[in-house]
């Protein structure tokens, strides 16, 4: 079976991971699931690494869960168990990871890439970047880590009603740190990983334990809980 990640690593500090699934929008699979958290497992325990980049491969950064696998779900007990378990496992492994997360959108992040997208440190959009949760019509929406980061009133506008946020408006409710030409959002991203990975990595991970700490998503919330 064909990976659906790629892992880069630039510098020793510094690690690209990016979703490979460009014929799916990198929808996020359970497949594709788990290979994020196997990588994110694994990178978290190497001693020079200080920051993870997670970019998508095509014009699409990810346009969230695969909604096939809702339907499989839907007719088999047993599936709908493995996917929810995989969900529980993404949403924390990417949540709690220990290190510094940036998020080069080289696309629109639509729905669980909206998700991934806020539950990464720091962001860095391409122009064609658009962030939206329509699943917010026939299903629950991960609410908590976007009003972490732009506040209850837009995070509840942006949930209930599913409103479009186009890259410009992002980046003046402060969602995303710089948005720029969608051939220039990975040499953005590894220029301010490359600036995070300036401090020590203890005192990284500190300042990252407190952000989880005061976000309320240090613990195992499970996804529907988020």
């Amino acid at each position: 079976m064909a990976k659906l990640t790629l892992l880069d690593r630039p510098s020793p500090s510094v690690a690209v991971l990016t979703l490979h699934r460009p014929e799916r929008r990198n929808a996020l699979s359970i497949a594709l699931r788990d290979e994020i958290s196997d990588h994110l497992d694994r990178l978290g325990a190497d001693a020079e690494l200080k920051v993870v980049v997670i970019t998508g491969s095509g014009p699409v950064f990810s346009a969230g869960f695969d909604l096939g696998e809702f339907e499989e779900a839907a007719r088999d007990p047993a599936f709908s168990e493995r996917l929810w378990a995989s969900s529980d496992r993404y949403h924390h492994a990417v949540a709690t990871f220990p290190l510094i997360t940036v998020a080069a959108l080289n696309g629109p992040a639509i729905a669980g890439g909206f998700d991934l997208a806020v539950l990464c440190d720091l962001r860095v959009a391409a122009t064609t970047t658009r962030f939206s949760h329509p699943e917010y019509t026939f299903g629950d929406v991960v609410y908590g880590p976007l009003a972490d980061i732009v506040g209850g009133g837009l995070a509840r506008e942006l949930c209930l009603t599913g409103r479009e946020l186009t890259a410009t408006e992002a980046l003046d409710a402060h969602l995303v740190n710089d948005v720029v030409e969608p051939g220039d959002v990975l040499d953005r991203a590894l220029s301010l990983a490359e600036r995070v990975a300036l401090g020590p990595r203890a005192n990284l991970e500190r300042t990252k334990a407190k952000a989880l700490a005061r976000s309320g998503t240090a613990g195992e919330t499970p996804t529907l809980d988020m």
